[in-house]
């Protein structure tokens, strides 16, 4: 998987020899990717300073730690686990990829990374992934959820904008002009004589051959394009849709001063911390609390119907309950 596009005078190029057929898929899973790549892993693209600071601040630790990877200069190549193919013809929620994520086997990411870099020693910012990769998922899987929560408010107030764009794919289509609207998709793209090209620090050539190609609009930074050209399948191709820019208004948060004025600043901020499951011991070393302090005011968290915990093994595992989540909802009206 070519992960991030980058700016560059190499290029890489899809050949097409006869009339490509374009599909579309409304996914929301590659504009996080993008929003990670721009607000944690420094690969700018046109995010808003405001909605990348929200983002960054917003990504615990250990998220932070997974997407390191993707910040590596000089690099464009990445694990097809970073994003999960979507079935041609559907579109699955970041919920069910980050559940694919939680039940992937540790051992599926080192044969991800060994297709992805071939034989050999792996690059150096991949190694640490590759030698803790039960921890590499959980991060991801977290930065993930994370992302995803500050950004769906987003998503929904740019449905209108993918509704044109899915019409706008399929007038093409119909009326025979695919190569007109590849050509047009983003100032990064280039349809040339032998097909599309594509800026890459990494550059190779590809045959599109039968296979499909399935654009994938997203509500990322005007300079956002990921693509995958090395499915056997189809060619992924993720734009920023057009208008996006008419969305950046402030990101959705919960006003917490005013949370914290009915359960407590710590309790507040313990609550929106836990935008997923996590253990006792992340949560202590995200909130930088000590365990006894952090076990008096999840009691009380419990006791009001907040959070619940479970044991598993030999950890403890903390969730927000639908009560806590109505009680945030609340708060960010």
């Amino acid at each position: 998987m070519g992960a991030q596009v980058t700016s560059t005078k190499v290029w890489s190029e899809l050949r097409v020899s006869s009339t490509p057929q374009l599909y579309i898929s409304v996914s929301p899973n590659l504009t996080v990717l993008a929003m990670i790549a721009d607000a944690l892993a420094g690969r700018r693209r046109g995010l808003p300073e405001l909605w990348r600071r929200a983002i960054s601040s917003r990504v615990g630790p250990l998220g932070h730690e997974a997407v390191r990877p993707l910040a590596a200069p000089g690099h464009s190549v990445a694990p097809d686990i970073l994003v999960p193919h979507t079935p041609i013809g559907q579109d699955v929620s970041m919920q069910a990829q980050i559940s694919a994520l939680h039940d992937t086997p540790p051992d599926h990411l080192i044969r991800d990374l060994e297709q992805a870099f071939g034989p050999g020693p792996l690059p150096a910012h991949w190694r640490a992934a590759a030698e803790r990769p039960a921890r590499w998922l959980l991060g991801y899987a977290g930065a993930l959820a994370d992302v995803w929560n500050t950004t769906e408010p987003l998503w929904k107030r740019g449905r209108p904008l993918l509704d044109r764009e899915i019409e706008r794919v399929g007038v093409a289509t119909v009326r025979g002009g695919p190569e007109l609207l590849l050509g047009a998709l983003s100032e990064r793209l280039v349809y040339g004589e032998h097909g599309l090209l594509v800026p890459d620090l990494e550059p190779g050539t590809f045959e599109l051959g039968d296979r499909k190609i399935v654009l994938v609009p997203m509500l990322a930074g005007k300079d956002a394009l990921i693509l995958s050209m090395d499915s056997p399948e189809a060619v992924w191709i993720a734009y920023p849709v057009r208008g996006a820019d008419s969305l950046w208004r402030k990101p959705v948060a919960p006003a917490v001063d005013e949370l914290s004025a009915l359960v407590g600043p710590v309790r507040a901020d313990l609550l929106c911390a836990l935008d997923q499951p996590m253990t006792m011991s992340m949560l202590a070393t995200d909130m930088k609390i000590a365990p006894s302090g952090l076990t008096y005011h999840c009691d009380r968290l419990r006791a009001g119907r907040l959070i619940t915990r479970e044991r598993r093994g030999r950890e403890v595992w903390i969730a927000r309950t639908h009560r806590a989540d109505e009680l945030l909802e609340l708060f960010r009206r």
